[in-house]
């Protein structure tokens, strides 16, 4: 009976660091994925389909266009993970990211991203149209090989220019529900390439020590916390006059433009706020403000597109 029992308890604990171990695994296979990014990305796509619809969507096609982001958002995360696998180990912030701790080999990872590509081409094409899939694929091979194979590493406008990638989501919205492309989202797309440099620099502010001892030319790595204080007030306040040029094109009604405003005002309060003390605390309040502006800005798009056209 003793002898059974340790048999058992052997079988158990084996089955549990068996579990333990595919746990791990698809964490990391997660990981690589980044799904916080995809989320904030989504966060651009519904809102650009209400307003295309000046209603809701079918389910079907609501819940398929945002899978078809996400697997795009996943495939270029995975692969942008293996281009930085090298700086990734450099860094504090990124050394225990899968493929820098080699806990996943850079063969499934790329694997893994061309997978993911592949599925988000398919299910935008059937569910949506083929524009839309092609244009999630633009992105996603912009963010991949123009941001992060060559200007990540070459420029400190590097994110300026990549932040065109996380723009296309709400095109792709757009494009899902009627076919084509319009001015509506053309500027929605704006909004977001231009907030993305003070939503990523002020993050870059409290890592600059690892972006420079990686070698990668960060604005706040490569420039004084001035030069970036006086580029984020900059992209700010063009983030907000694009804000409120939507209001025209898109025929927007009060919710969105006093959501824009008063957004907007916070969002400028907070980047002058870090362009006058230069601290890593101001810094980091804007950084969570921007995400917070971003998803409300877009949830305004949202609300009014579906209450004034119900």
């Amino acid at each position: 009976m003793a002898l059974a029992g340790s048999r058992s308890n052997s079988a158990f604990l084996a089955y549990g660091a068996t579990a333990r171990k595919w746990t791990s695994r698809v964490a990391d296979y997660v990981a690589l994925t980044k799904p916080r990014i995809i989320e904030l990305l989504l966060i651009t796509t519904l809102p650009a389909m209400l307003l295309a619809r000046r209603s809701v969507p079918s389910g079907w096609l609501v819940l398929s266009t945002l899978a078809g982001g996400a697997l795009a958002a996943a495939g270029a995360n995975a692969a942008n993970m293996f281009v930085d696998r090298d700086i990734d180990k450099l860094m504090e912030r990124t050394r225990r990211r899968p493929l820098a701790a080699g806990t996943v080999a850079p063969g499934a990872a790329i694997a893994l991203a061309v997978l993911l590509e592949v599925a988000a081409v398919a299910v935008l094409w059937i569910a949506a149209n083929l524009l839309s899939a092609a244009i999630a694929l633009a992105a996603a091979l912009f963010y991949v090989f123009v941001y992060t194979a060559w200007l990540k590493r070459s420029s400190a406008q590097n994110i300026v220019i990549g932040g065109a990638a996380g723009a296309a989501p709400a095109l792709v919205g757009w494009v899902a529900v009627t076919g084509k492309v319009a001015w509506a989202p053309a500027i929605m797309c704006v909004i977001v390439f231009l907030w993305t440099p003070p939503h990523f620099w002020s993050l870059a502010v409290r890592y600059k020590d690892d972006y420079h001892a990686a070698g990668v030319p960060m604005l706040p790595a490569v420039a004084s916390l001035k030069k970036t204080g006086q580029e984020i007030v900059l992209y700010s306040a063009l983030t907000c006059i694009t804000s409120l040029a939507l209001a025209p094109v898109a025929n927007m009604g009060p919710i969105y433009v006093i959501a824009a405003v008063l957004l907007g005002g916070v969002l400028m309060a907070c980047s002058l706020n870090f362009a006058r003390n230069h601290s890593a605390k101001s810094a980091m309040h804007l950084f969570h403000w921007s995400i917070i502006y971003l998803t409300l800005l877009f949830l305004a798009i949202a609300v009014d597109a579906v209450v004034r056209f119900r």
